[in-house]
């Protein structure tokens, strides 16, 4: 596919953006002229914050499906799709064809009919990083079902909760997964999730580690086996449902302030146009290049980055079953020289995680295929930036910072490769179509450069989240309401001199751990469950390797009882309640917590002291019970 609006100048860009915000409706309809559609759309965009009601390419008619494959298959039917590198160096790499990709979807989309998913019907996804995944989700988006996938690392508990929300009544896991040295009992944990889930229907289960699992009769089902009923019914081509351009395309699992998480719900149409417009002009992306993201597809990076975007593109994706430093902390770098990668695209913690082990697992390795490097999920410092730079891209690839989050379902601010400038730790510009201000805490746009406030979004992108699924007041309160009239990032942002933009890290009470947003509330509410445990809060604090780590603050109803064992409990327990990624990095056992006179605590006393900031408390005077605060400080971790 040839890319009409691929931007490849800073006068393009510039030329761009002007027409963007001063003629939106028509911009876009532009861009989305370049897409499959059933029927085009009566009108482009109709909005209100207020409500929030936001609908992009009103009554027109699509299936995202047919753009990531069908168009592709005329052009494009042998170029690698997808390819896959497993967990296991020894074991063979797959490639997957445009045209085998999109016999693979309609052959499971034939699956899912059988198995009774209609139209508008949840299905959740629980899957290790194969290839299956992806065909699972196409498949879902061709007959017009809505997936949410869930990352392999949540616990059953997690996953019983976002069962429940979506009412989901299909899953569809696999036995287990590999990832590094693990094996990851994705079954059985399934079989744990649904034993308070007895609306769900159907579990469809692919075999990857042939570990022995339970399955039950009339619920569950083999991947392998169904896969043979459809052939024995000669593989019928599936036609793609007709879907609206507002229908919800996936529902994705965020953390919020509160402890309950969040059904970020995309649309059809404006996430597939959004999408796509983004990876072509921030990657420079050119047919034939071969896209490494190194992100799990149960974050949205790796839905919008490995999935939906590239194959919108017609391009070449590669997806990696395994983790950077196994079986050693060259396996980047193996897979970069193996597969001829030309763009790089990771996440922070990876890159100082690997900065750890110096540059000799680079030594030998051939990274001249590399054009392009990206960083994502959080803001990257620029000692990683310049070790980045300098021994992966060798000085000659440009790295594109971007900025964005679930709720934006892509891209917002970044640089162009090559096009727009870089600088470190900077995410600069925004792209087409993104209104970023900047306001105080009192909603007051903030004009200007060299100037610091919270981010906001004044106008509405194609991707813009809908709404939070069941509960749009949710949305409106999270999002919309803070600020009126804009739509609030919860983000704080410094914009410099030159009007570039830099990420300052949350305002609310989210954490940014490792690139992902986990919510203080869901872990205060995951260790107050733990049996002696009276109350707890958590902050968070610098990390050298996550970015941010977890501090939680506990007071046990005992307090003379073996902390030490105690502690490992208390990390178990919310293990298991949320998942190995929600676990505290430090906990410290208080015999109070600093409280206002009317019973809010004080977590910015808590977060300072996390950090080490112990000399600049602000006024603890009119607290409840000042002398907590100093037996805090003394005790602390």
């Amino acid at each position: 596919m040839a890319f009409p609006f691929q931007i490849k100048s800073l006068s393009d860009y510039q030329q761009a953006y002007k027409h963007s915000v001063e003629s939106p409706e028509k911009f876009w309809a532009g861009i989305a002229a370049h897409f499959k559609w059933k029927k085009k759309w009566d009108k482009t965009l109709e909005w209100n914050f207020d409500q929030p009601d936001v609908k992009w390419f009103v009554n027109g008619k699509l299936n995202i499906t047919e753009n990531c494959l069908d168009r592709h298959l005329r052009m494009s039917c042998d170029q690698p799709a997808i390819i896959w590198e497993p967990n296991d160096p020894e074991e063979h790499h797959r490639v997957l064809t445009y045209n085998e990709l999109f016999f693979k979807v309609n052959q499971f989309a034939n699956v899912l009919k059988n198995n009774g998913v209609k139209k508008g019907d949840r299905v959740c996804i629980y899957m290790g990083m194969v290839p299956e995944l992806p065909v699972a989700m196409l498949a879902c988006a061709r007959v017009g079902a809505i997936h949410s996938v869930i990352f392999g690392g949540f616990s059953a508990q997690s996953i019983a909760d976002r069962l429940f929300d979506a009412q989901a009544e299909f899953i569809i896991t696999c036995d287990g997964a590999y990832r590094g040295a693990k094996d990851i009992p994705l079954k059985n944990t399934i079989d744990d999730a649904l034993v308070g889930c007895r609306f769900v229907k159907r579990v469809i289960v692919l075999t990857r580690t042939h570990t022995p699992v339970s399955m039950i009769k009339g619920r569950d089902v083999w991947w392998e086996d169904e896969i043979k009923k459809v052939e024995t019914q000669g593989n019928p081509p599936y036609a793609a449902e007709e879907m609206d351009a507002e229908d919800p395309l996936f529902i994705l699992y965020t953390s919020g302030s509160t402890g309950k998480p969040k059904g970020v719900v995309h649309s059809s149409a404006g996430y597939m146009v959004y999408s796509t417009y983004t990876f072509v002009n921030v990657f420079q992306y050119e047919p034939g290049d071969v896209h490494f993201c190194t992100a799990d597809i149960g974050w949205v990076t790796g839905h919008t980055y490995i999935v939906y975007s590239i194959l919108c593109a017609g391009g070449t994706s590669l997806m990696f079953e395994g983790v950077p430093t196994w079986p050693d902390a060259g396996r980047f770098w193996d897979i970069v020289e193996k597969h001829k990668v030309n763009i790089l695209y990771t996440a922070p913690t990876a890159i100082r995680s690997l900065m750890a082990y110096g540059t000799s697992p680079i030594v030998g390795k051939d990274l001249s295929s590399l054009k392009v490097l990206g960083t994502v999920g959080e803001p990257i410092n620029e000692e990683a930036w310049r070790w980045y730079h300098e021994h992966i891209g060798k000085g000659n690839c440009p790295i594109v910072d971007t900025w964005w989050q679930t709720e934006t379902g892509a891209t917002m601010i970044s640089n162009m490769a090559g096009v727009t400038p870089a600088k470190a730790g900077y995410a600069t510009l925004p792209l087409p179509g993104i209104q970023p201000v900047l306001v105080d805490e009192k909603g007051v746009e903030i004009e200007g450069n060299d100037v610091s406030g919270n981010l906001c979004i004044r106008f509405p992108w194609p991707s813009i989240i809908r709404t939070t699924y069941g509960d749009h007041e949710r949305c409106k309160l999270n999002y919309f309401t803070t600020y009126p009239g804009y739509y609030f990032t919860g983000d704080g942002c410094y914009r410099d001199e030159n009007g570039f933009y830099r990420i300052t890290g949350r305002v609310d009470d989210v954490l940014n751990v490792s690139g992902h947003r986990i919510g203080t509330a869901e872990v205060e509410n995951a260790i107050n469950m733990h049996t002696g445990v009276l109350e707890s809060a958590v902050v968070g604090f610098p990390h050298d390797l996550k970015g941010q780590g977890i501090y939680a603050f506990v007071i046990l109803e005992k307090m003379h009882e073996n902390q030490d064992q105690t502690r490992l409990d208390l990390l178990q327990t919310v293990t298991r309640i949320i998942g190995p990624i929600a676990r505290p990095d430090k906990v410290q056992f208080v015999t109070g917590l600093p409280k206002t006179r009317s019973g809010k605590i004080m977590r910015r006393i808590l977060r300072k002291i996390a950090e080490g900031d112990l000399s600049n408390l602000g006024d603890i005077s009119t607290l409840l019970e000042p002398m907590v605060v100093e037996d805090i400080k003394n005790g602390k971790v």
